[in-house]
C-alpha cells in the first residue's frame, strides 16, 4: 500500500509541475507498481477500463472521417450567427448544450463532439479556446450529473442499487440547474477579459455563408447519418443492452466501410497518447484499490461519523468530492459503494446514494484527472497545439469544486435532512 500511495503522489505532482509529458508519467508510475509488485500483471490488465478506451478511439475515428467534410465548420458558423457573436451567448450556447447532451448522452462522448466545433467557432470570431473548452467541461460533468446514464459513477449507484432513472432526475436535476446557472455565471465572468469578441470578427462571421463551408457533400451523405445514428443509439444503449464502447466501435466500423477516406487516415485521428494516459492511470488506480488504499478511506467515512445520518450523509459527500478529485470518480465510487451500502439504513435511505452521486460526479471537475471527460478534452486541446495547463485547470476547477458543493451541501440539508 505504501509503494501504490507514494507512487501515485509523486506521479501526481510530476504531472502537476507540467515538466514531463503527462503520458509518459503515466505509464512510467504504471510501470513500478507492477515490477514493485503493488498489483500484479494480471490485476493490472482487470484495472483498465477497456469500455472507456473503446468509446475513445471509436468516437475519435467517427470525429476523424466526418472533419474533411466541413461539417464542423458549419455548425461553428451556425453557432456563432445564432449567438450574434457575442461573448455572453457564446457561453451559454455552448455550455447549455454541452449540459444538456451531457445529461441524455454521457458526458465523455459530449466534449468529444464540442471540442472540435469550439475549436472552429473561436477560430472564426478569433478569441481564446481554451476557457471555452475549460466551461464545456465542467459543465459537462454538471449535466451529467443529472441523469441515470449521464456520468460512470451515476451509472454504477444505478447497477448497485436498482434506483430508476426517473428517480436520479427528481433527486438530482434541481440541484443540477441550480449549479449549471451559478457556475456557468461565474465562468463567464472569470474568463470574460479572454473572451473579448472585436467588432469586425462579429461582422465576419455574421457575414459568412454557411452552407460554403461544405467541402464534400458526397462524403457527408455518406459519413453523417452514421454519426447521428451513433448518437441515437447511445440514447438506447441500456435497452439495447450494449455497452457504450460497442456502440463507438460499431459506428466507426461502419464509418469507415462507407467512407472513402484510407483507413490509415482514419486510425491517425485516434489521440494515443490521452489513450495510453488513460492506461497508465487505470493501472495506478488498480493499484490503490487492489492494495486496499481506497477502501481505507472509504471506511474511515463510518468511523468518523459515527452512525450520526446527518454527518454521514454530508461526510458521503465531501468525501467523495475530495476522493473523486485526487483519484478518479469512476474507481472512487466503485470502492464506495459497498460502503455506502454498509452505512445504509436497512430500511432503505437513498438519499445516501444521492450524497455519493453529487460529491463523486462534482468532484470530478476538481482536476485534469478527476473524470475521463477533463483528460479526453486535455488531450484534444494539446494536439491542436493549445494544451490545457493542470495548474491552469487546479485554479478554476477547485472554486467551482467548492461552489458546487456547497450548494449541494445546502440541497442534501433542506431536500434529505
Amino acid at each position: 500500500m505504501a509503494l501504490a500511495v507514494g507512487v501515485f503522489a509523486v506521479a501526481l505532482l510530476v504531472i502537476a509541475s507540467e515538466r514531463v509529458d503527462r503520458t509518459k508519467v503515466a505509464l512510467a508510475a504504471a510501470g513500478v507498481v507492477v515490477l514493485g509488485q503493488a498489483i500484479d500483471q494480471e490485476a493490472a490488465i482487470d484495472a483498465i477500463d477497456w469500455n472507456t478506451l473503446g468509446l475513445l478511439a471509436g468516437m475519435m475515428i467517427m470525429v476523424r472521417l466526418t472533419e474533411p467534410t466541413g461539417v464542423y465548420t458549419w455548425l461553428a458558423i451556425k453557432a456563432g450567427q445564432l449567438s450574434r457573436g457575442r461573448p455572453p451567448l457564446v457561453v451559454l450556447a455552448l455550455t447549455g448544450t454541452t449540459a444538456l447532451l451531457s445529461a441524455f448522452l454521457d458526458n465523455l462522448t459530449t466534449v468529444l463532439l464540442m471540442v472540435p466545433l469550439t475549436f472552429l467557432l473561436a477560430d472564426a470570431l478569433d478569441i481564446d479556446p481554451i476557457p471555452l473548452i475549460v466551461a464545456e467541461v465542467i459543465v459537462s460533468n454538471i449535466g451529467g450529473t443529472a441523469t441515470l446514464i449521464g456520468d460512470p459513477p451515476n451509472i454504477l449507484i444505478a447497477g448497485a442499487t436498482g434506483l430508476s432513472f426517473t428517480a436520479f432526475i427528481t433527486n438530482l436535476a434541481p440541484i443540477c440547474v441550480v449549479v449549471f446557472a451559478v457556475v456557468t455565471a461565474g465562468l463567464y465572468a472569470a474568463f470574460r477579459h479572454r473572451l473579448q469578441v472585436a467588432p469586425e470578427a462579429r461582422a465576419r462571421v455574421m457575414d459568412l455563408d454557411a452552407s460554403r463551408s461544405i467541402e464534400d457533400m458526397d462524403e457527408l451523405k455518406r459519413t453523417v447519418p452514421v454519426l447521428v445514428g451513433t448518437i441515437l443509439a447511445f440514447f438506447a444503449h441500456q435497452a439495447l443492452g450494449l455497452e457504450p464502447a460497442t456502440v463507438a466501435l460499431a459506428g466507426a466500423t461502419v464509418m469507415l466501410f462507407l467512407s472513402r477516406q484510407p483507413v490509415d487516415a482514419a486510425l491517425s485521428g485516434i489521440e494515443w497518447p490521452t489513450l495510453f494516459f488513460f492506461v497508465g492511470l487505470f493501472v495506478l488506480v488498480g493499484s490503490l484499490e487492489e492494495t486496499g488504499a481506497i477502501d481505507k478511506v472509504a471506511e474511515g467515512i463510518g468511523n468518523v461519523t459515527a452512525g450520526n445520518r446527518d454527518a454521514e450523509l454530508l461526510g458521503i459527500a465531501w468525501a467523495s468530492a475530495l476522493g473523486s478529485a485526487v483519484v478518479d470518480n469512476i474507481p472512487f465510487t466503485a470502492a464506495m459503494i459497498p460502503v455506502v451500502d454498509s452505512l445504509e439504513p436497512a430500511s432503505g435511505d437513498s438519499a445516501y446514494w444521492w450524497a455519493l452521486s453529487l460529491g463523486a460526479c462534482f468532484g470530478g471537475n476538481a482536476t485534469l484527472i478527476a473524470a475521463a471527460a477533463n483528460v479526453a478534452a486535455a488531450g484534444m486541446a494539446a494536439r491542436a497545439g493549445t494544451p490545457i495547463g493542470f495548474m491552469f485547470f487546479l485554479r478554476v476547477g477547485v472554486p467551482v469544486t467548492l461552489v458546487s458543493m456547497l450548494l449541494s451541501t445546502a440541497y442534501i440539508a433542506v431536500r434529505y435532512l
